[in-house]
Formats: structure tokens, C-alpha cells, sequence
């Protein structure tokens, strides 16, 4: 007997359905939030930008001050976190179980966890010390799974946790609207020009919002960006309720 067919995954698109054309602006909130709240309140630690905990921290070294060392932990934890991530979603999609809403709950598990060590461990808090520095990189793995999830368990999604490729994105494919150069062309710039520029107003509005928050409930405002993972849970089952 042939083995038994494997069951066909349809990766969502961000053009499936309206549901889906908001999940990467929900998304952009959430790191937008939850990143610039960790920069405030962790000791200068990104959970999204995690490129700019590498430059803070050499240029600390070089300038002869102290570094958290959660700044030191968040590029190889940002990088095991989004392997282990591709992994489960690459497992979940060989048993015939799209990845979109477990990814989705994996990231609100870990903003609930970010936010109730925060919590817990009291003010002010201390970044080195040992619940912190957990906490910051229970942060940086849910942006990870972010990553993870606007690589594979989305299609044609823009990036929604650093937002220079789609500040550079949306301005390349502006001139060439503007240019007309071709018409193929162009009608894929205002494709990918719809797709990037919620995201990119989503991140800013999101670090706005996280930063107003954090100055009036400190720690407590993570409960935005946990919040958030919420919603964009919620619009992942709406679009497919079975």
C-alpha cells in the first residue's frame, strides 16, 4: 500500500483576508511596545533591535563602562530562540498543522512570563540580577518567534520587528512609483508600499505607546505588548476558527 498522502498546509497571506491585512500592524504594535518598555525599564536592553544591544555593548566596552550582561546574552539567546522556533513551526507543518496560531501563542506565553517576572521582582529592578536577566530574555525570545513567525507561517508579510528594511522598502519602492519606470513594476512597489507602511506606522505608534505606559505604570505596562500578542492571537483564530 502507497504511505498515507501528507495533508496539505496552506500558509496564510496578509492579502487572505481584512483579519489578516491587520495582523502585521498588531504585530509591529507588539515589538514596538514591547521594545522601547524593555529600554527603559531593563537597563537599556532591546527585544526587538537586537543588533542595537550589539553596538551598545561594544561601545561600552571600548569606552571603559559597565555593560548589563543582558546585553551580552540577547544576540546568541535572540539567535537559539529563532532556530528553535523555524523548527517547531518547519515540525508542526510536517504533521499537517499550519504554524500561524501555535507561533502566535508561543509569543503571548512569553510576554506573560516577560511581564509577570518583571513584576515580581520588584522596583527598582536590577538588570544583571538573576530574574532580569531572565525576564529580558523570556522578551527577546518572543520577539524571536515574531521573527520566525513573518518568515514562515506568513506570507508576504512585511517585517514587523525592525523596521530599517521597511523604512528602506517602502522608500525604494516610492520612487519607483513616483519614476514609473515600468508598470509591472510599479504596481509591485504600491503592492509591498500597502504592506510595508502600516507596519512601519504600527512600530512607531506601538514605541509611543510603550513609552507613555511605561513612565505612568513602569514594568506593569508589558502588559501591553502581552496584550497585544493577545489580539493578534485572536485574529489568527477568527481567520480560521477550526
Amino acid at each position: 500500500m502507497p504511505p498515507p498522502s501528507r495533508p496539505e498546509i496552506v500558509v496564510p497571506s496578509v492579502d487572505d483576508s481584512l483579519p489578516m491585512m491587520l495582523l502585521p500592524t498588531v504585530l509591529s504594535l507588539t515589538a514596538g511596545s514591547c521594545d522601547v518598555i524593555s529600554f527603559i525599564g531593563l537597563g537599556g536592553l532591546f527585544t526587538a533591535h537586537i543588533t542595537g544591544n550589539l553596538v551598545i555593548l561594544v561601545a561600552r566596552v571600548v569606552a571603559g563602562q559597565s555593560a548589563s550582561a543582558s546585553l551580552l546574552l540577547s544576540v546568541p539567546v535572540f539567535i537559539v530562540a529563532l532556530f528553535v522556533a523555524a523548527l517547531l513551526a518547519a515540525g508542526l507543518e510536517r504533521i499537517g498543522i499550519a504554524s500561524l496560531r501555535p507561533m502566535l501563542l508561543l509569543q503571548f506565553l512569553l510576554l506573560c512570563g516577560f511581564l509577570l517576572l518583571c513584576v515580581t521582582a520588584g522596583a527598582p529592578i536590577d538588570p544583571n540580577e538573576g530574574r532580569a536577566l531572565l525576564a529580558g530574555m523570556l522578551g527577546v525570545s518572543a520577539m524571536a518567534v515574531q521573527n520566525a513567525i513573518g518568515q514562515v507561517s506568513v506570507k508576504g508579510a512585511p517585517s514587523t520587528a525592525v523596521m530599517t528594511t521597511d523604512v528602506a522598502r517602502f522608500v525604494v519602492d516610492f520612487v519607483a512609483v513616483l519614476t514609473k519606470r515600468n508598470r509591472p513594476a510599479a504596481a509591485k512597489a504600491v503592492t509591498r508600499a500597502r504592506r510595508t507602511a502600516p507596519a512601519i506606522v504600527g512600530f512607531a505608534l506601538g514605541c509611543a505607546l510603550g513609552a507613555a505606559c511605561e513612565v505612568v505604570a513602569g514594568l506593569w505596562s508589558l502588559a501591553l505588548p502581552a496584550g497585544l500578542a493577545l489580539v493578534a492571537l485572536a485574529i489568527a483564530v477568527v481567520r480560521n476558527p477550526a
